[in-house]
Order: C-alpha cells, then structure tokens, then sequence
C-alpha cells in the first residue's frame, strides 16, 4: 500500500468520490441515448423495411389444425394459445409465407397472410424514439379467428424469450392493431408475471374495460380501450405514431392521440423502457409499410398533457 497516512487516504477519497459523481453525472446524461447510438438511430428518420426483411426475425407459433400444406409431421392443434413454445414451428421458419415482402407504387410492402400465428421482430432493441408506420386490412381471415374481427399487433420493448406469450410472442408492450380498436393498450407477459403500465381512464358505459380519458384517473389496467376511434375504412391506410421516452409512451393513430402509457414496469418491477419491436399476425390478412424510426430526446412538446 502506497497511503500511509490520514491525510493521503482523505486526498484520494476525495478523488474517488468526485470520479464517482462525475460518472453518475455521465450516465444521468447518456441514459437512454446509448441504445440509440449502437442501433444508429438520429434525427433522422431510418426505414426498418426492405425486400429481404434483413433487419428482422421470423417467429411461427403452432399452425391451427385447419392449415393445409404443411411439411409432413408438422405439429398443429385446434387450440393455438398457451402452452409449450417447442411445439411452435419456431424462429425463421416461414414454411407457409406468413411475412413476405411486394412491391406496390415502387414502394416496399409488407404482407402479412394471418394464417399463423407469429411474428417478425427487430434484431435490435430500441430506446427513446419515434415509430411511425402505416396499415391496412386485406380480405382473408383464418381460423382460430374466421368469424372474429380482424386483429394483429405492434409490440414494443419486447424483452427475453420467443414464445413466451402464447407460443408466440414475447413479453412486451402492446400497441394494439384491431378492426375498431386501433390503438388499444394490451401488456403482455410470461411464466414469471406480466408487464404493467399505467393510464389514464374511465369506466366505459358497456362493459368492463377500462376506457383512455385524459382527464381520467391513473392507475394500473390490463386491457385498455383506446379513444376516441379514428380508424379509416376497411382498405384504407392508417398512419399509426408510436413516441416512447423513458417509461412511457404515447399511441397516435391517424393524427389523434389515442393512448398515453406510464410507469412502464417489467414483472419484476423494474423499468421497462427498450427492447425490440415485434409485428403480429394473428389470424388476418394485412399489409404494413413505410415503417421508419428516428432518435427522441424527450417527448415532443405537444404530446406532454398526455402524460402527467
């Protein structure tokens, strides 16, 4: 030991203490730019879309019974919700062309069939940005949801193992995408619990689900409805806007806000404020395009009454 006296020791515990304060400082600074910087996002919008999907994975659950031209042996059931994710057909393996890619207008566009569950997810994990994408159904709709509303899905801070929700998706944010409902707020989980949020809402006049009121009382919900309702006609293009800074997010579709999330929680409590995007299909036929992300420092100044 080269201190051998009090007033070295106090020398370099001071010292110790002023890189300690200026390392917190740093991080207080960087945090949540970080991410940002190893996935190259700026102020500068980047599209997330091209004609291989190179900067996503494929995840396939467990094909409904009722799916024709499976590879022999192919495991399949009636019941395609919970269960073990092994029985899933797995990661990129797309045998029946759930996610593939065309052409419209010289413009790249994804095509979803919905005739399996599953997803594609980012390959990167993402913090503090603007998303912004647009949507419209197609026809065809699938069993287990042929005569239910068509429905599928952006998934945001997508954390840990694929599958983990219904042999599908992982544990996450939702940012719901359904006939009628554009907008909803759904978390999702895993074995270990699920994830939280909190919003803004009232009691709705049928029903039990909660409804998004700005002017309504916080608190911790599950599925939430979003409001109000601004989904163009079947065929038509949506424009959904997803800005998540920190631990929360705020959903815009068609320019209104529909939802405003806070307190962005894992089943363990901790702050869930990154992870990976995640696109469903889920039993209907839909097309995606224009999917581009930029860097947020903050939450743009119109959108901060929303959260509070």
């Amino acid at each position: 030991m080269s201190f051998i006296n009090s007033k070295n020791i106090s020398i370099v515990l001071l010292s110790t203490s002023l890189a300690l304060l200026s390392a917190c400082s740093l991080v207080s600074i960087s945090e949540g730019k970080s991410n940002n910087e190893s996935n190259k996002l700026t102020q500068t919008w980047k599209s997330l879309l091209d004609s291989n999907l190179s900067q996503w994975d494929v995840w396939i659950g467990v094909p409904h019974s009722s799916v024709k031209g499976l590879p022999e042996g192919t495991y399949t059931e009636n019941k395609v919700s919970h269960g073990d994710p092994r029985l899933a057909l797995g990661l990129n393996n797309d045998v029946k062309g759930v996610f593939t890619m065309i052409e419209e207008n010289g413009q790249p566009v994804l095509h979803i069939s919905g005739e399996i569950y599953g997803g594609i997810n980012t390959k990167a994990e993402y913090q503090n940005y603007h998303l912004s994408f647009q949507m419209k159904w197609g026809d065809k709709k699938w069993a287990p949801r042929k005569d239910a509303i068509r429905d599928s899905g952006l998934l945001f801070h997508c954390k840990g193992e694929h599958g983990a929700f219904w042999k599908t998706w992982k544990l996450c944010q939702e940012f719901q995408v359904q006939e009628s409902d554009l907008g909803d707020y759904i978390p999702l989980g895993n074995a270990g619990g699920t994830v939280k949020g909190k919003i803004r809402s009232r009691k709705p006049a049928v029903g039990n689900r909660p409804v998004y009121d700005v002017k309504g009382q916080l608190g911790s919900v599950g599925y939430a409805s979003a409001f109000p309702e601004v989904d163009k006609a079947h065929g038509e293009w949506n424009t959904l806007e997803l800005f998540a800074v920190n631990d929360y997010a705020v959903f815009v579709v068609n320019g209104e806000v529909v939802m405003a999330i806070q307190d962005s929680k894992d089943p363990m409590g901790e702050v869930l404020n990154s992870g990976q995007l995640q696109i469903q299909s889920e039993g209907a036929e839909l097309y995606y395009r224009d999917i581009k992300i930029k860097a947020l420092d903050a939450l743009p100044k119109q959108y901060m009454e929303y959260i509070y």
